[in-house]
């Protein structure tokens, strides 16, 4: 998975990778939460809250990632060289 994207929460990193056979994943501690054919549906899902289930990393909590900020258009997100 070659990481493209990050956004940075009160949660943690979130990260938009892309896979071998080109299918784009919203990432949160080291897991995918979907597969999508484009990334801006890849970040417009995690924007509001429509990927799989997130836990928090540290206190195993259901997050709401719709409260925390990430920006739906991939275009907002920080690169990452």
């Amino acid at each position: 998975m070659k990481l493209l994207l990050r956004w940075r929460t009160r949660a943690g990193t979130f990260y938009l990778g892309q896979s071998r056979d080109g299918r784009f994943h919203p990432i949160y501690n080291d897991e995918s939460l979907g597969s999508y054919a484009h990334p801006w549906q890849a970040t417009e899902d995690l924007a509001m809250n429509a990927t799989f289930s997130v836990l928090h990393k540290d206190s195993g909590e259901l997050l709401d990632t719709s409260a925390l900020g990430i920006p739906e258009q991939h275009s907002e997100w920080e690169p990452i060289s």
